[in-house]
């Protein structure tokens, strides 16, 4: 695929509208057909015309399975496939991690590039540099750099003086209003890099020392463009809302495995991602016009035909959240930037085929992701209103069970018991009820992400989550 098959970013505002551009999006008139349909059907443009066209379609075909005798019937039908979908996720087996690099190895390794976008990272920023310049690789093999995004604290501060400590460390200050986000920020940067892998992280990233000799083999693969390294929480003792983010990220984490095992999607997640140069390259770099950099550019790389591997071990450790309010708005913009890849790029996933299995795994995870939860409001609605039973019950009952098997499955793959005993699976399964709980959040995301995205999506701006530097960690 050549470069010029993504569209190039244009000039965004990135601060958010004020209420007066909110109010006047509601009382636009009525734009002409020709006019709906030639942004409508523009795959960067148009997002808010695109969901709102999905919300009324999912909200018209619930409230007709609900008119119809055949409805139940076929909810049962569509969940008997993704039952079959399930059941070969639960069967399929991971490949294992290959070996770390020998010493003998790291002679002909490839150079790697580590990035990281900073914003006003003084309590996080200094652990993540000192760690990344002495992981267990040749020195001469690999660089950090770090992009300053402007920094109202003392990160820049901080920066210059880590490098005149560390000579493979490079700091790079962005002036305010620079663009693009992190992003933009990347790359900038990139074209300076000489890496041949690429890899990102985020500024509260704790990471060990032989994450690069044992990233680097999953490259071997020509096909493969990717590699996302599990994810896990460093703060997961503090309370309700960090317990309940330690089991989402084992859940994902077993998604990530399973997914890839049966050749379906595996997907990058910001933080801990790996990308091959000449992939990324392929691509047209990072996406300047999303809020999820990583989602998006999961999308991209598949549809060039790439591959996204999952590494199990070891993990990149990140703080979770420990307030509801900061959740939400972590997760809505997760939700937003997952959905909105889907409406950037539905023609392209519709003109070029990813393969039959990508593209059932791409269905059956948009299904259960997105239009499920978002399906649940009109059928509560018609439920109140015709006084009878949910239309989706089906796929409710078996959506959550299966989600409590992901979660205990993924509990016990990365505390690695041997052999696992009873009390031990009674511990998962704790935490998998707790988790379970906790997960119901993401309904009450989803929908409101995606009734607000048919009203007015988010202006793109930097957006970060306040990192406090936590010293819990590898729990």
């Amino acid at each position: 695929m050549s470069d010029n098959f993504w569209s190039k970013p244009e000039e965004t505002d990135l601060e958010l509208d004020p209420l007066t551009s909110l109010l006047a999006e509601w009382s636009d008139p009525v734009e002409d057909e020709e006019d709906f349909n030639s942004d409508f059907f523009l795959g960067l443009e148009g997002r808010r015309r695109k969901a709102a066209f999905t919300l009324i379609m999912i909200w018209g075909i619930v409230i007709t399975l609900h008119l119809v005798a055949w409805g139940t019937w076929l909810v049962i039908s569509v969940t008997g496939i993704l039952a079959v979908y399930c059941l070969r996720l639960i069967v399929a087996k991971p490949a294992a991690d290959p070996l770390p690099l020998t010493e003998g190895q790291l002679a002909s390794a490839p150079t790697v590039s580590l990035l990281v976008a900073a914003k006003n990272e003084e309590a996080v920023i200094e652990r993540l540099v000192k760690t990344l310049c002495a992981v267990d690789y040749p020195q001469d093999k690999y660089e950090v750099w770090v992009i300053d995004d402007a920094s109202s604290d003392r990160t820049p501060e901080i920066l210059d003086a880590l490098a005149l400590d560390y000579p493979q460390l490079r700091v790079v200050h962005r002036p305010p209003n620079a663009g693009g986000g992190k992003s933009g920020a990347l790359n900038q940067v990139l074209p300076q890099t000489q890496g041949d892998i690429i890899g990102v992280f985020d500024a509260d990233a704790v990471v060990t020392s032989d994450i690069l000799r044992r990233v680097v083999p999953m490259f071997r693969p020509e096909n493969v463009g990717a590699v996302q390294v599990r994810k896990a929480i460093s703060n997961t003792g503090l309370n309700f809302w960090t317990k309940g983010q330690t089991t989402e990220m084992a859940l994902d984490s077993y998604f990530q495995q399973q997914r890839v095992a049966i050749g379906g999607i595996g997907e990058l997640r910001g933080n801990g991602q790996f990308v091959r140069r000449k992939a990324l390259a392929s691509c047209g770099g990072w996406n300047e016009e999303t809020i999820t950099d990583d989602l998006d550019l999961t999308i991209r790389l598949h549809l060039d035909d790439w591959d996204i591997d999952f590494c199990l071990f070891p993990a990149v450790y990140e703080e979770g959240v420990t307030r509801p309010q900061a959740l939400w708005h972590q997760r809505s913009r997760w939700a937003e930037g997952g959905y909105q890849r889907y409406l950037d790029y539905w023609r392209l996933i519709l003109r070029k085929p990813m393969g039959f299995v990508k593209t059932v795994d791409l269905l059956m995870f948009v299904m259960t992701q997105y239009i499920f939860p978002t399906a649940l409001v009109p059928d509560v609605m018609m439920m109140i209103l015709r006084h009878h039973g949910s239309v989706l019950a089906p796929l409710s009952a078996l959506t959550v069970p299966f989600a409590f098997v992901g979660m205990s499955v993924g509990l016990s793959r990365i505390n690695r018991p041997s052999p696992l005993s009873f009390a031990q699976l009674l511990g998962y399964w704790g935490q998998s009820l707790r988790g379970t709980l906790y997960m119901c959040h993401w309904i009450v995301v989803m929908v409101a992400t995606t009734g607000r995205m048919s009203i007015r999506p988010k202006r793109l701006k930097w957006v970060k989550t306040v990192h406090q530097g936590s010293e819990e960690r590898l729990a």
